[in-house]
């Protein structure tokens, strides 16, 4: 189980997401909690085909899979304000999530109090009732992907293991722990403990050497996050997550501990990774 106060035991680390990565929850949460939330409580159900559609659009199968779920109800008002209703006290909601470090529950709260704004109101209740709404799915629609828990099982015995998710930590803790993966996982860091850029290097400060850590994500923030802390990025690629986890178990993983992850191995994984988001 992952402990409350890290400590590094070995030389690598591997940063794992979980929504999408790991988890097999984001198709459902986005197509049934997060986005039908958004019409309710926004009241747009006239506009609701047309809504749904680029929601999933910008959350799941786009360069934007992954974003904040703060920072994608930005870019989908922004849209919607644009297109279909104004949307009152937008420029709140557009100047926290553009000058925030945490895009959580508690940090928008605490904007809340310093700013009695109608968006920032409405978009923490958005987010409480869609956190909700996946609370009320049922377990079996809440699994890992095909191969992950012995591929984490492979890589704990070799490295370190950090969840790195911008997903909700209690969320995090209940589908990781439903399906015994949290043995693998040395700690977790969620979005309350900050966005992961940060949270990686916050790991990277644990003192691992150059080119010994990895990170596993299914979007281009995982990426983004990996690159800005100098750290490499393994893909899972949207619906290939079974091949890419077992790709990661028979072959990635022994290069990354080989030293032979960087250069050209590396920079394919990447040009795969963004020929399959349709860039």
């Amino acid at each position: 189980m992952a402990e409350k106060i890290f400590k590094k035991k070995k030389d690598f680390l591997v940063c794992v997401d979980s929504d999408g990565c790991a988890m097999d929850t984001m198709d459902v949460k986005h197509k049934e909690c997060f986005g039908p939330c958004l019409v309710r409580e926004w009241k747009l159900e006239k506009y609701k085909k047309e809504i749904l559609e680029r929601w999933n659009e910008i959350n799941l199968y786009t360069v934007t899979r992954g974003i904040n779920r703060f920072k994608g109800l930005a870019l989908m008002l922004k849209e919607i304000d644009g297109k279909y209703a104004a949307i009152e006290g937008l420029e709140d909601l557009l100047f926290w999530t553009g000058n925030t470090r945490e895009t959580s529950n508690a940090s928008i709260k605490k904007e809340i109090e310093k700013k009695d704004s109608a968006c920032l109101k409405k978009a923490l209740n958005w987010s409480l009732e869609l956190n909700k709404a996946i609370d009320a799915l049922s377990d079996d629609r809440k699994k890992p992907f095909s191969k992950v828990k012995e591929t984490l099982e492979k890589i704990h015995s070799v490295a370190d293991v950090a969840i790195v998710s911008s997903a909700n930590r209690s969320a995090v803790i209940e589908e990781w722990t439903k399906y015994a993966l949290v043995g693998s996982v040395d700690v977790i860091l969620t979005q309350e403990d900050g966005d992961k850029a940060h949270c990686i290097g916050k790991m990277k400060g644990e003192g691992y050497g150059e080119g010994k850590i990895l990170m596993v994500g299914d979007a281009d923030g995982d990426r983004q996050s990996a690159e800005k802390n100098g750290v490499y990025f393994y893909p899972i690629l949207v619906r290939r997550e079974t091949e890419s986890w077992q790709k990661l178990s028979s072959e990635a993983l022994g290069r990354f501990i080989g030293g032979e992850f960087g250069g050209e191995y590396q920079q394919s994984l990447i040009q795969a990774f963004y020929k399959n988001l349709g860039v």
